[in-house]
């Protein structure tokens, strides 16, 4: 340590070393019958653009930021370094009526770009797999010989193993260069483009994309369709819908990691559909319970037998009869069928994270990627930077720098420090709404108007939405906090810098959006007291259930976070990439009119240059130019220029992982929740698909292997929905409670209303009229032997539930292996390829050297 200064056995495909680019960009179909014209070029028409660096000037002579004196030196030397490390560069200006926008088209020879793949290591590409992608539905209805509604057919499938396109080689490349150049001292860490852009000295960075995303008006062979086209056509319009996701042309245009989400999204979603039908059953099973239950019918038909005790200390006395219609509600989201979709659900989350672990390791091995974060991922460029002193990587035994390890994990503590205080001001928030419901429900009590009967509903409705309101605060404070506090602790690889980072955003949203659920299902109503013995809080009677139960509010709760944030996340998803751009348009000045002219002389000259050509069609383009009018067609890196930046796909990954909860720790009291986030997820990929194609510029590839630290969080996610859903039928639902008087009292359960009803001591009814309430007590406020037996029973069932589902869900575990038998024969065979491809080289470099033709002995 030093301080710093799918192949078959019979069809395996070789691919040759290359000394030169390829001319297939993935984008075009070089075997097509018309070829759209690539304007994607230098002003020789021939050198291709790899990236744009882009910076605003105003033209007054008022200093700005984008033209201050450190910026601009800042610029000139990040392009000069760029300049020496072998890039060719040009400069393009756009004119506008106030600022000027100069943008930089960069492009990386191949000499560079073989000098840059040996330093970072990349792989070169062994075998070829021309077979298609198939999933698991595929493969179901082709064994039963089921005509498949959604395959389609999508033109030019990318190769299988190939590792990298050279346009996708050259952007991601040059990115690496662009990370790692220095502009300024690197103490301060004033290096990459990552930090210009934050500082403003670069307005944006981007790789091109190949080409519009219009189809041609005259139609044209689908094989003569750029990538884009492709993808637009067969994945982001909306008449896509029940068709399968084009993965490899993903995975060619956009890079495995924007491939691998929507494979797992697809793969999600597609698996939501047995667990829809199943809830959507149980749900319809309430509606003949609700005309059969004998409970229900006791309730309805009791009318004034059961006087039931006021609700709150001002409220008044109340007959059971009342809340006839709640109940039966209630029997919606609280029968026998909820047990059973509890179970279900837990097993199908098991199975569901079983077999994307084999659908995963198939892709990553498909895309070449199998091996990218044990052996290539390289430090990421702030932290090569930041770090204080080098190290010897002892895989590749390169310098590296180094942070010390027992500094980041201090700064890793004080960081989860502030996760718990941004937790205690969620528990604060929580305390707060329920307050606001108690207090709420007394005033409208007071106001003896219309609303009386319905304050409970009216205060835990509008409860409800004002949680979602401080959910949805929270999360874009925390997210920010979140991106400071895990960049200051200093993570090596890119991929240990976002796992610590969605490990922080997920433990605060855990806590964020579950904790009004979790206490509605646990813990509302469980310390009222009894009649005479209220407890209180704050001087305020402890919040009791609503009368028709608890879980009714917790269905009603998830109902509205869950439903609502997707309905939110959707409007936000659809129309803010449409404001947005054009809000960028508007504020956009026109161009100079003198720029227009000089951009026709330049065409004119080159048109000349090339020849004149048919004079015939130069009359008819004359002719649609002057149709156009004023109309004028941008060039290729300003058009992209006026898209969105590409967030990432954190907050996509994130909203999933949190759905995925809903529909598994608390399907007990809502079934309906996995055919709400069917439906949603329909629309997700759409409208995602639409952004990445159509309103995003174009991300810079990133490789991965797998979904990274969101998998683990999904099978905690799993492994707490068990615990969940036994607590929830065992303490919150009727079931036990139901099941207990059946075998003990009545099969056909004639009297469980009043067996759930206890009596006020008389000596602390109100107005010295005995009430009813909803408990096992005696006279006295004692519990009864049944409330023990019951409570017994309970925690019985959590540990027989637990056991049962985690032990058949560690058999499933056992039998579906994670990685198929297919895919590992396919790497044994690769890795004997690999071999001997090594000796079959090294025989030729024998036999071609001049010591082995003239039979002497080569020199050490």
């Amino acid at each position: 340590m030093r301080r710093r200064g799918e192949a078959r056995e019979d069809s395996d495909t070789l691919i040759a070393m290359e000394t030169e680019a390829e001319k297939n960009y993935g984008s075009v179909a070089t075997n097509a019958p018309v070829q759209p014209p690539d304007r994607n070029v230098f002003s020789d028409g021939s050198t291709r653009v790899d990236f744009v660096l882009v910076w605003e000037e105003p033209l007054s002579l008022q200093v700005e930021e984008g033209s201050s004196p450190a910026h601009r030196e800042w610029r000139q030397v990040f392009l000069q370094k760029l300049r020496n490390s072998g890039l060719l560069q040009e400069q393009r200006d756009v004119l506008q009526q106030k600022t000027k926008t100069c943008f930089v088209l960069l492009n990386a020879p191949w000499s560079v770009l073989c000098f840059y793949a040996e330093d970072i290591s990349l792989r070169v590409p062994l075998q070829v797999v021309p077979s298609p992608f198939t999933n698991w539905s595929a493969q179901v209805l082709s064994r039963l010989s089921v005509p498949n509604p959604f395959l389609q057919d999508v033109p030019n499938a990318p190769p299988g193993l190939l590792h990298l396109s050279v346009q996708k080689q050259q952007a991601a490349e040059l990115y690496e260069i662009l990370a790692r150049t220095p502009y300024g001292s690197m103490k301060r860490g004033e290096v990459g483009i990552d930090r210009l852009l934050s500082e403003g000295v670069f307005t944006a960075a981007y790789p091109l994309h190949e080409g519009g995303f219009q189809l041609p008006s005259p139609p044209v062979p689908p094989q003569s369709l750029a990538l884009r086209q492709i993808l637009y056509s067969h994945w982001a319009t909306w008449s896509s819908w029940r068709s399968y996701q084009p993965l490899d042309h993903i995975r060619e245009y956009f890079g495995e990691k924007i491939a691998l989400y929507f494979a797992w999204l697809g793969f999600y979603t597609g698996w939501l559909l047995p667990a829809s039908l199943v809830g959507t059953v149980v749900f319809l099973f309430g509606f003949w319970l609700m005309a059969t239950d004998v409970p229900a019918q006791e309730l309805c038909n009791s009318r004034d037998s059961f006087t039931m005790c006021p609700l709150c200390n001002i409220c008044s006395t109340w007959n059971y009869s009342d809340i006839c219609s709640t109940f039966k509600v209630g029997l919606l989201f609280d029968n026998g069928g909820t047990v059973f979709f509890s179970a279900f659900m837990s097993l199908w989350a098991v199975t569901f994270l079983e077999f994307w672990k084999r659908t995963c390791s198939s892709l990553s091995h498909r895309w070449d990627c199998s091996e990218f974060q044990d052996i290539e991922e390289r430090p990421r460029p702030e932290f090569t930077a930041m770090a204080p002193m080098t190290i010897r990587n002892p895989v590749t035994g390169a310098e590296e720098p180094y942070f010390p390890e027992n500094k980041r994990i201090n700064r890793t503590l004080t960081g989860f420090m502030a996760i718990i205080i941004m937790v205690a001001v969620v528990l604060m928030f929580l305390m707060a709404i329920i307050l606001y419901r108690t207090i709420l429900t007394i005033v409208i009590d007071k106001s003896d108007t219309a609303l009386t009967g319905f304050a409970s509903r009216i205060a835990s409705i509008t409860g409800s939405v004002l949680n979602l309101l401080v959910i949805l605060m929270l999360s874009k404070v925390y997210t920010s906090l979140a991106h400071i506090l895990t960049r200051w602790e200093m993570h090596r690889t890119q991929s240990k810098y976002e796992d610590m980072f969605i490990l922080k955003v997920f433990i605060f949203q855990f806590i964020n959006f579950y904790s009004s659920p979790v206490y509605i299902a646990f813990f509302k109503g469980r310390f009222v007291g009894y009649p005479g013995k209220y407890n209180t809080l704050l001087g305020i009677r402890n919040e009791d259930c609503g009368a028709g139960g608890c879980l009714v509010e917790l269905a009603q709760e998830l109902l509205i976070i869950m439903v609502g944030k997707q309905l939110i996340n959707n409007i936000q998803e659809f129309l803010l990439p449409k404001l947005k751009s054009w809000w960028q348009k508007r504020n956009r000045s026109p161009r100079l009119k003198g720029e227009k002219g000089e951009k026709d002389e330049e065409e004119k000259g080159e048109k000349e240059e090339k020849g004149k050509g048919d004079e015939e069609e130069e009359g008819k383009g004359d002719e649609e130019e002057e149709g156009k009018g004023d109309e004028e067609e941008v060039c290729p890196w300003e058009a992209d220029y006026q898209l969105l930046v590409c967030e990432g796909l954190f907050s996509e990954y994130l909203e999933m992982v949190i759905q995925f909860g809903f529909i598994t720790i608390f399907v007990a009291a809502f079934p309906l929740a996995p055919f709400f986030a069917l439906i949603n997820n329909w629309v997700e990929i759409r409208l995602d698909a639409q952004k990445f194609v159509t309103e995003y510029r174009r991300p810079v590839v990133e490789r991965v292997q797998d979904l990274g630290i969101w998998l683990p969080i999904l099978q905690l996610i799993t492994h707490v929905a068990v615990f969940s859903n036994a607590f929830l039928i065992a303490f919150t639902s009727s079931f036990l409670p139901r099941l207990y008087y059946r075998h003990t009292r009545d099969s056909n359960l004639n009297g469980f209303i009043n067996f759930t009803l206890a009596t006020s001591p008389s000596n602390n009814s109100q107005q010295h009229t005995r009430c009813r309430y909803l408990d096992l007590r005696d006279e006295e406020g004692h519990y009864l032997p049944e409330y023990y037996h019951l409570l017994a029973i309970r925690l019985a069932f959590v540990i027989v539930f637990e056991h049962v589902v985690f032990f058949i869900g560690r058999m499933i575990d056992l039998m579906v292996p994670d990685v198929p038998e297919d895919v590992e024969m396919k790497i044994k065979r690769e890795h004997y390829l690999a071999k001997e491809a090594l000796a079959e080289n090294q025989v030729q470099k024998t036999c071609s050297s001049p010591a082995a033709a003239t039979g002497g002995s080569t020199p050490a």
